[in-house]
């Protein structure tokens, strides 16, 4: 017999227009979403002596209830949907909620990691900048699309035409300017220096109305993007402050003042002042860009998805089984869909677009065991595992404050020669055999 563990204990299950509150032995009641109604739900549950909520993460709907509700004193668990599926059989709302509040009151559910007020509005200043870099991407390829139809072919001289080169091109063929020479004058004095022939070729076009048009289109609306980026840097500057300073008055910052050189942030570095110095403070001296491939900017986008506590993850299993990174178990035998999880935090993607660049890495060590495993089981695998890796130093080095020192390829290869060199001493022994070192013969 199972025993139940929350005797005063609630489910909740949100839509768009109404939420569905069940309580043992009370009839489920129905609310709006509005806030009024929000705050009705609340003084019902405190009414009927509930001390635990249970409510599933739908989208953004639960976000101001579960404010609501916690700063009401009551202890409210957000849960993944896919713990709470039902048996087969008709789903309901009605059913739902009283099918959370069951599970709720077992303990059979666990509670997801909501971030506090602090971490959430650096959050969303870093999704939202990350949403404008996506979307004036787009735009730059339209950019590129108008130039090419009117064969303007800059794209093929310079890597990027929303350098400051080709910004500068733009700018000035949009204000009318048309001769090839003026038009590369513009142009850093390295691009003159080296590629001025390929350049003049590149720039003699077949000018078009409907081009011209398209392509002012598509470069006032990457500047306008580049604009709300600096915006939302801005803000991020002024949250990182206010966090520090909360430290500060709470007496857990650290005294970090002298900030050693960073890594360099080659793309979309972030406007934001002493941004490792930030970090540092809030982490109180752990250097999290010690680790490959994690730069100031890397580390402000894990910052923003986990926090400053890792403590809320008890282990480094839990750490990476949370971000999507665990390898599957598949023990029985039987055939199982190998199809990974649907939800994957963004968290977990941050590190696996770090791996995927330091498999591409020729000097660094975890480069070299991401290269060995894409060559045996393929590139998903061994991006997955290279990401696992970086999680549980990135923990480690939060939680326990354990240092890393990258020893480079070298060092590695000289690990996996000595496990290569115990297997076979050990292959040998349980054969009979004597494993004896090859003697060069001159």
């Amino acid at each position: 017999m199972m025993k139940k563990l929350r005797a005063n204990a609630a489910g909740i299950d949100i839509g768009a227009k109404n939420i569905f509150l069940a309580v043992e032995g009370e009839p489920v009641r129905s609310f709006e979403t509005f806030t009024e109604d929000f705050c009705q739900a609340r003084d019902y549950l405190l009414s009927v002596g509930i001390e635990t909520v249970a409510m599933e993460a739908t989208g953004v709907y639960w976000v101001i209830l579960y404010e609501i509700l916690e700063e009401s004193g009551l202890d409210v668990w957000l849960v993944d949907g896919r713990q709470t599926k039902q048996v087969p059989g008709r789903k309901t709302d009605v059913k739902d909620c009283q099918w959370v509040q069951q599970l709720h009151s077992y303990g059979l559910l666990n509670r997801c990691f909501v971030p506090d007020e602090q971490v959430k509005e650096i959050r969303t200043y870093q999704r939202m900048r990350e949403d404008h870099i996506r979307t004036g991407a787009m735009h730059v390829n339209h950019m590129h699309k108008s130039l090419t139809e009117m064969n303007i072919r800059i794209k093929e001289v310079i890597s990027q035409i929303h350098g400051a080169s080709g910004i500068a091109i733009i700018n000035a063929i949009l204000e009318g300017e048309r001769t090839p020479e003026k038009l590369l004058s513009l142009c850093h004095k390295s691009i003159i220096e080296k590629k001025s022939h390929q350049m003049l070729k590149a720039l003699k076009g077949h000018y078009t109305e409907s081009g011209l048009f398209a392509l002012g289109q598509s470069y006032q609306a990457y500047l306008f993007y580049q604009q709300r980026i600096i915006e939302c840097d801005k803000k991020i500057q002024q949250a990182m402050e206010r966090t520090n300073n909360y430290h500060e008055d709470k007496n857990i910052r650290s005294d970090i003042e002298s900030v050693k050189a960073r890594k360099p942030v080659r793309h979309n570095k972030p406007q934001v002042d002493n941004l490792g110095g930030h970090l540092l403070k809030i982490f109180t001296g752990k250097d999290a860009t010690n680790l490959p491939g994690i730069t100031d900017y890397t580390w402000l986008q894990l910052y923003a998805e986990t926090g400053s506590n890792l403590l809320k993850w008890c282990t480094e299993k839990h750490f990476t089984s949370w971000l999507g990174l665990a390898p599957g178990q598949h023990e029985s035998g039987k055939k199982k869909s190998t199809r990974s999880k649907r939800y994957r935090p963004k968290a977990g993607q941050i590190f696996r677009q770090i791996a995927q660049s330091l498999i591409e890495s020729k000097k660094i060590a975890l480069g070299a065991f991401g290269r060995k495993l894409k060559a045996k089981r393929g590139p998903g695998i061994a991006v997955k595992a290279t990401a696992r890796k970086l999680a549980v130093l990135y923990w480690r080095l939060m939680v326990k404050g354990l240092d890393y020192t990258e020893k480079g390829i070298k060092d590695y290869e000289q690990k996996v020669n000595l496990q290569k060199e115990r297997w076979l001493s050990k292959a040998a022994k349980e054969m009979g055999y004597q494993l004896v070192a090859n003697q060069h013969v001159e």
